[in-house]
């Protein structure tokens, strides 16, 4: 396996871990998956399986408002927008989920803007 990768995973079954034990129903995931082209975020119920809501940079309402999707500027509309869906649907408290990458820069951005919007983890 290539070295990158499986760090990756390594750290990414270790984050996984430790959200598992503070994952509650009423406090469900914030998931990010960022590509070099975009970022997605989805809050999901890991009790039920389901995710509750989602937002991308491939969401029409972004595709206007962003120029590059794959910079910071996007991460920070699509972590807005994750954060007025979910309050919409009554989610005000999320446990955060950065998967294997490291707490710094887009994904860093979609967090800061999720929490300025109101959500809270």
């Amino acid at each position: 396996m290539d070295e990158k990768l499986f760090l990756f995973n390594r750290r990414k079954s270790r984050v996984r871990g430790k959200i598992r034990s503070v994952s509650l129903p009423e406090r469900p995931r914030l998931s990010v998956f960022r590509s070099n082209a975009h970022i997605y975020a989805q809050v999901i119920d890991d009790q039920e399986g389901k995710t509750l809501v989602a937002a991308s940079t491939l969401d029409k309402d972004l595709r206007n408002k962003v120029k590059n999707s794959g910079n910071k500027d996007a991460s920070v509309h699509v972590g807005k927008l994750i954060a007025e869906r979910a309050l919409k649907k009554g989610i005000k408290a999320v446990v955060f989920d950065r998967g294997g990458y490291l707490f710094h820069g887009r994904v860093m951005e979609l967090a800061n803007a999720a929490r300025e919007a109101g959500l809270e983890f």
